[in-house]
This record gives C-alpha cells, sequence and structure tokens, in this order.
C-alpha cells in the first residue's frame, strides 16, 4: 500500500463535497503536472490511502481520509474544448492525462495545519514542506503518515 497527500482549493472542492459525492466517489481531473501524472499512473492502486489536503485558503491543512478506488485512466476532461481542462495535444487515442477516483473515508478529528506540520522536525523530509513543491499529489511515506495520524 502506499500512501499519499492530495491538494485541493476547498472553494473548488472540499472534503465536504467528496463526503456528499454518490458513492462518496469522486475522479480526481484536471492534474496537468507530468510529475503528478506519472505517480498517478505508476504508483497509485486502489487502495492506497490519502490524506485529503484543503490548500489556497485561510487555514491550509490535512482535513480528512481518502482512498484510491480505481486505478489511473485517461482523463476526459483534457478532450472537451469547452472544459477549463482542456488540452489540444491531448488525443482520446494518445490521452497525455490521467485521473483518479478518490473515495471518502472520514473526516479528521480536527484541521492539521500546514503551520502545525512545520513545526515538527519529525516531518523535516514531507514532500508537503519542501520549499517550492507545488505538486497537487505527493507521497507520504508509512512513518510520516502513522506520525501525522498520531497528531489527530
Amino acid at each position: 500500500m502506499n500512501y499519499w497527500l492530495m491538494k485541493s482549493e476547498p472553494g473548488e472542492f472540499g472534503i465536504d463535497d467528496l463526503e456528499r459525492r454518490p458513492g462518496q466517489t469522486e475522479p480526481w481531473d484536471g492534474v496537468r503536472n507530468y510529475q503528478a501524472r506519472n505517480m498517478m499512473r505508476d504508483q497509485m492502486q486502489p487502495g492506497d490511502r490519502v490524506f485529503f489536503y484543503h490548500s489556497n485558503c485561510e487555514q491550509p491543512g490535512i482535513v480528512g481520509l481518502a482512498e484510491i478506488a480505481r486505478a489511473a485512466y485517461p482523463d476526459p476532461t483534457a478532450f472537451d474544448p469547452e472544459h477549463k481542462h482542456y488540452d489540444p495535444k491531448s488525443r482520446p487515442e494518445q490521452p497525455a492525462w490521467l485521473m483518479v477516483d478518490v473515495r471518502f473515508v472520514r473526516k479528521l478529528k480536527r484541521t492539521l495545519t500546514l503551520a502545525e506540520l512545520k513545526e515538527r522536525p519529525e516531518l523535516d523530509g514531507l514532500a508537503l514542506l519542501r520549499r517550492g513543491n507545488r505538486l497537487s499529489i505527493l507521497p507520504v511515506s508509512p512513518e510520516q503518515w502513522d506520525f501525522i495520524l498520531a497528531l489527530e
């Protein structure tokens, strides 16, 4: 099993939105970074655990848990000229962009804020805390996963 942190802006799609979806599952579309796409394609598997992270908001932080419900498959928003994630270079017969389905597990008892995570020397290697790291999908080690969950 792998562990991940997936960022989403709560004004666009937050943990409450995921919880309300049919089957509490939603395609994680719109990823337009090759490194994140490759992680979805090559490493993410159904059953992998996910920290759901609210970004670009007043109090960024980990707000819930989710799991990968479906392995990577072509992201159809890349083929739709009317969609904000359209990419004219991506074609159905040769898709450039992929997505996975994510299923809600639970909300955390409290938000584990970015500021709080930064204060923990045990998390020095956490990809989220590296300067300049703006990826929306980040790997989390099993040790980091356990430590972060224990903060709840």
